[in-house]
């Protein structure tokens, strides 16, 4: 059975991956992003998403318990105004940065990177499956906020929602009633496009039906009444 790790402790990508119904362990990597940044100068936050999207699945690809599976690392990074912003971790990074982006818009950019750990070599017992990949790929989206009053913001900070997120927003969560519209795939901007995976996976040979399972949300409850 083909296994699928995630890279990653983000409560809201393994929810992505299983609401739409694919199959997957979670397997956390312990990289510096500070330190992996600052060791390959990148500052573009399209490449910054990428390089530590790669630096994740890697790093959890080296682990035995990795060893037959394919390992997915997800990076976001929130571009505005030609800056890269990444996690606010404190209330005033937060304030200062909504203010900004009231009214305004940004562009989301979420890295993906694939590790094909499985076997890659003849055998009765493998098979031959692995690909032996490594590939990468950035989605972005356009994120368009609506005027936020001091108050509102001050009200989102207190969830504390913003402060461990790119760019100081969800959109699956209390951030949502501050965003107008996204232009692209609104899956990179909760922190995985299920398409941009699916499209990796291809590469590596594995078709995403490999690893549906019946733990898809219900699409009747889905539906509004």
């Amino acid at each position: 059975m083909t296994r699928l790790i995630l890279a990653s402790q983000s409560p809201a990508r393994t929810k992505l991956l299983t609401d739409a119904g694919i199959r997957h362990e979670v397997l956390v990597s312990d990289v510096d992003e500070e330190a992996v940044q600052a060791r390959y100068g990148v500052t573009d936050p399209h490449d910054t998403a990428l390089l530590l999207a790669r630096a994740k699945a890697e790093a959890v690809a080296s682990l035995p318990a990795a060893e037959g599976a394919l390992v997915i690392g997800c990076d976001s990074v929130f571009e505005f105004d030609g800056e890269a912003h990444g996690k606010p971790y404190t209330a005033d990074v937060a304030r200062e940065r909504m203010l900004r982006m009231s009214g305004s818009k940004g562009v989301l950019h979420t890295g993906h990177w694939l590790v094909d750990c499985r076997d890659t070599e003849e055998s009765e017992e493998s098979g031959g499956a692995g690909s032996g990949a490594t590939l990468g790929h950035v989605t972005s989206a356009e994120v368009h906020f609506m005027e936020m009053a001091p108050e509102e913001i001050e009200a989102y900070i207190a969830t504390g929602e913003p402060l461990q997120c790119a760019g100081s927003f969800t959109i699956d969560g209390y951030g949502g009633a501050f965003i107008r519209k996204v232009d692209g795939d609104p899956h990179a901007v909760v922190g995985l496009s299920i398409s941009t995976l699916r499209g990796l996976l291809g590469q590596a040979q594995v078709g995403i039906t490999e690893l549906w399972t019946t733990g898809a949300a219900d699409p009747a409850l889905l539906r509004a009444e």
